[in-house]
């Protein structure tokens, strides 16, 4: 019978690696009682996702964030939010830990390929403060490092008028953290050094940062149901967009010396700022996040970006509703037509209307159920992908459809 099952999903777009994966969470999940049992110090847990999304176009393929190659049109696809994780813990002592965190994902170069989100050791010192070295979540802005795991999110994905400028996923580096309690409120500081491990798709290149250094840190402050946070942070870039192949190869232009230096990214610096307010108490779920994002190469457009959500659970079901919105700031044409034309792929300026409802089902297991009215000019083309620029007016409906567990 389960065998049945996974060919019935595949039609739907599931690849073949995944469905291999999810059997090996269900034997790993039922394997896992029985392997904390044996040894306390050792744990293993998953997480997982699969989803179907549609859009009512084909002018543009809508994505999760811009480190996927390609995104879903007009046809239901499992392409964009289907994921699988595995996450495996060794206590060494009281203030030891090793971590190690494998997910299977879309990617960048059009795979499912299982990739190390996370692997690093952790070392408390003092219960007050957490230092940890290996490769790391990115803490860009607040809930960022948990993106891909579903089930904590209470939408089928995190708004992408706030996350889709964030493809960083991991770093390889160290971060430090300290806990201060102040009465009935706690107060947390993080600040984090690394360089980023990761590529971004560019038509059929990819832009190369890995090696770009980021640094970054926030502080947060939590008083009852409320937590708010501050932070910052920023990445140098070390190495150009590629450029001048995608329009070779897209228009059949070379691209001139003074556009490339014009366009240039290597060595540019782009700072990240965001505030984020979350209330969580009995029914109720508030959150609301802004960012500004300040991009230091002519390629790349400014933008502030934000969301407010809010949700009413009653029962095992919590609808929801919510506004995104993200406003790039044009740095005008450059020198040329050719310029133009390039930094307009990064034009955002779009609202987004979004409800849904979250059925918990069971313990660990979740239904969800999304709509997303997207509303914008016709010169918003960030972050899609295979835009048709004479057809698209900048609007579109997303429906989502997800199962999300944790194990």
């Amino acid at each position: 019978m389960i065998a049945q099952f996974f060919r019935r999903l595949a039609p739907v777009g599931l690849p073949g690696k995944l469905i291999l994966g999810v059997v090996a969470s269900v034997v790993l999940s039922l394997a896992s009682p029985a392997i904390a049992q044996s040894t306390s110090a050792f744990s293993l847990n998953g997480f997982g996702t699969f989803g179907l999304a549609r859009t009512t176009t084909d002018d543009v393929e809508f994505v999760r964030d811009i480190s996927q190659a390609r995104g879903v049109g007009s046809e239901w696809s499992a392409l964009i939010d289907s994921v699988l994780g595995l996450q495996a813990a060794w206590h060494v002592t009281p203030q030891f830990e090793a971590v190690v965190q494998a997910t299977s994902r879309y990617r960048y170069d059009r795979t499912f390929t299982p990739d190390i989100s996370w692997g690093f050791v952790k070392y408390n010192p003092t219960p007050n403060l957490s230092l940890r070295a290996g490769r790391l979540g990115t803490e860009f802005f607040m809930m960022a490092d948990s993106r891909w795991v579903g089930y904590s999110f209470l939408t089928v994905r995190p708004p992408g008028d706030f996350f889709w400028y964030l493809p960083f996923y991991s770093i390889h580096g160290a971060d430090a953290a300290i806990t201060v309690p102040l009465g009935e409120s706690v107060l947390r500081a993080k600040t984090f050094y690394g360089h980023s491990d990761g590529r971004i798709p560019l038509a059929d290149e990819q832009w190369d940062i890995a090696g770009s250094p980021m640094v970054g840190a926030f502080l947060e402050y939590q008083y009852g149901p409320w937590l708010a946070r501050a932070s910052y942070a920023n990445i140098r870039f070390k190495n150009d967009l590629p450029v001048a192949p995608v329009l070779k190869k897209a228009l059949g232009i070379d691209l001139s010396a003074q556009d490339a230096a014009f366009l240039a990214t290597r060595d540019t610096r782009t700072d990240y700022y965001s505030l984020g307010l979350v209330y969580d108490q009995g029914p109720w779920q508030a959150q609301l996040m802004l960012n500004h994002i300040e991009q230091g190469s002519n390629a790349l457009q400014c933008s502030d970006g934000g969301y407010a959500l809010l949700g009413y659970r009653v029962g095992q079901v919590t609808p929801y509703l919510g506004y995104s919105w993200v406003l790039s700031k044009a740095r005008g044409t450059g020198p040329s037509a050719v310029t133009a034309y390039v930094m307009q792929d990064s034009r955002a300026d779009q609202q987004t209307t979004f409800a849904g409802m979250r059925w918990d089902v069971v313990r660990n297991v979740a239904l969800k159920a999304q709509w997303d009215a997207i509303d914008g000019e016709s010169s918003s083309l960030f972050p899609y992908r295979q835009d048709n620029r004479a057809r698209w007016d900048g609007r579109m409906n997303v429906f989502s459809l997800t199962l999300d567990f944790v194990f």
